[in-house]
């Protein structure tokens, strides 16, 4: 595992530490056998959205804690959860390469 890959995990980890309104990367979360990825809210929506890991499914993340895998899932065109992990994965080394995480360490 080389040193971006590292410092990659420790920003992920860094960031879900703290509450999930809080946090600005997406996250993985499993219940009865089902893995979602959460992606963090943006200021103008209403609630966070938490995508299947492999299936280009959605629901709200209000109705993945309540519900868990009984959630109402929508079809999604555009991305599952393993989708918004690497983009989030390769924005972050992207950044780091550039030295744009120096100032925050």
């Amino acid at each position: 595992m080389d040193r971006t890959q590292v410092k990659v995990d420790q920003i992920f980890a860094s960031d879900r530490q703290q509450p999930p309104a809080e946090r600005s990367l997406p996250w993985p979360e499993k219940r009865s056998g089902i893995t979602v990825v959460v992606e963090p809210k943006p200021h103008w929506a209403i609630d966070l959205l938490a995508f299947r890991l492999s299936e280009r499914s959605y629901c709200y993340y209000a109705g993945w804690c309540h519900n868990g895998s009984n959630a109402r899932f929508f079809r999604h065109i555009e991305k599952c959860g393993a989708d918004i992990l690497e983009k989030a994965r390769a924005m972050i080394a992207d950044e780091l390469s550039q030295g744009l995480w120096d100032r925050a360490a």
